[in-house]
């Protein structure tokens, strides 16, 4: 590589590091912390699916999860995290709220079973639009009467619709709702809040009805989850509470922190000892890669908790590694006799194997832990897994720009190994 196409990436790895650095300090990207750190309340429930079909499992495991969501954004929570555990009847509701202030409304909140009711308009219902009042009424139609609803599609335009099925005694209340409100909306609500409120065509007298509109297969998919969490009657308990303090989540922190600082000290420190001035290019490709890792926790952004700073602190031994293993095939080189950019470069090819294989199996065993661990294995392994990527990036390319501005000068002699 000629010398004006490595002044050319210097400048581009100063450019990535001063718009990281910035980012870093920069109060307009916060970085969000986990209950763990910031304090909150921890829910684990245990759905009772005794009368679903067990093929109905994980949909309306699906259904509850995605109530849950819309009842938790109600406290304006920071990133909750709502997520289904275990399979068939064992199923689990997981619910992390960071920064809770009252952790029983939460519960009490949560713990309802979802419920889905039928609105008809009042009759000067455009005028209490216009004056932002509410102009629905509620009818005796509500989600015991729906057996379910489904994705279908229009047989000519071939766009996703909602299909909707009643049974025998909602058939009856609906042909008596759609016969008074032809031509007009009949809003659908789940824990009163709308979800659709579609025009009523005609009469519909045989207990199967469809909403069409514009809808993309994934809107409608995730309309069917919640029209059937409110229609099964699939009341969830709580069964574990744990609850964190915003004053312990501050010591934890501090913790982390002094942990975090004293370890890339030592990190530097032994960098320094055993490999002078390549040791030193390694330190600053280290600071450039913590700088943009933090960087890209913020921007992306990751709801950092303990275990995820424990994973990004892991992945900074192992860009010291990558380092070492470039520092110990070049030793071999320089001992051959070689010139230095010849021993540098041979180096950096001879242990990129190891580096990208040792790397890579991390990073398999990072995407199965994110797969099928729990909220906090998934943290880990999300921050582990972006600390491995920026590693490599900062080893082959940051480390190895900067020994080869010392090549051809008088630094070189002093950087060899």
């Amino acid at each position: 590589m000629g010398r004006t196409r490595i002044f050319i990436a210097l400048l581009v790895i100063l450019f990535v590091g001063g718009v990281a650095v910035f980012v870093d300090w920069s109060s307009q990207f916060p970085f969000r912390f986990g209950l763990d750190l910031q304090g909150g309340v921890s829910l684990v429930y245990q759905a009772d699916l005794s009368k679903i079909p067990s093929q109905d499992y994980d949909e309306v495991m699906a259904g509850l999860r995605d109530v849950i969501e819309r009842r938790v954004n109600l406290f304006g929570v920071t990133e909750p995290i709502v997520q289904t555990e275990g399979r068939g009847e064992a199923g689990r509701l997981l619910v992390e709220l960071a920064g809770i202030q009252d952790p029983n409304q939460a519960i009490q909140i949560i713990g309802q079973t979802p419920f889905l009711q039928f609105r008809e308009t009042k009759e000067n219902y455009q005028q209490l639009a216009e004056q932002n009042e509410d102009p629905f009424q509620d009818t005796q139609l509500t989600g015991k009467y729906l057996k379910k609803a489904q994705v279908g599609f229009d047989s000519i335009t071939n766009t996703p619709l909602i299909q909707l099925e009643f049974n025998d005694e909602g058939a009856k209340l609906f042909e008596q709702v759609t016969s008074r409100n032809v031509g007009k909306p009949l809003a659908i609500f789940l824990d009163y809040q709308i979800l659709q409120a579609p025009i009523v065509q005609e009469t519909i007298s045989s207990g199967n009805a469809q909403i069409s509109g514009s809808f993309t297969p994934q809107e409608a998919r995730q309309l069917v989850r919640e029209l059937n969490a409110g229609a099964l009657p699939v009341p969830i308990s709580l069964i574990s509470q744990q609850s964190v303090g915003p004053t312990l989540g501050a010591v934890s922190l501090e913790r982390s922190m002094r942990a975090g600082i004293a370890g890339f000290g030592l990190v530097i420190l032994f960098m320094l000892v055993f490999y002078r001035l390549p040791g030193l290019a390694s330190v600053l490709a280290l600071l450039w890669y913590v700088a943009l890792v933090l960087a890209v926790f913020k921007l992306i952004p990751i709801t950092l908790t303990l275990a995820g700073i424990g994973g990004f602190i892991l992945s900074i031994g192992m860009a010291v590694d990558a380092n070492i293993l470039v520092f110990a095939r070049m030793r071999e080189e320089l001992k051959s006799q070689k010139s230095f950019i010849i021993a540098l470069e041979e180096g950096f090819s001879r242990a990129w194997p190891s580096i990208r294989d040792g790397n890579g199996t991390t990073l398999l065993v990072a995407f199965i832990l994110f797969q099928f661990g729990s909220s906090f294995v998934k943290g880990f392994a999300v921050a582990l897994s972006i600390g491995i990527i920026v590693s490599m990036i900062s080893a082959m390319m940051v480390t190895r720009v900067l020994l080869r501005l010392m090549a051809g000068t008088k630094l070189e002699r002093i950087a060899k190994i």
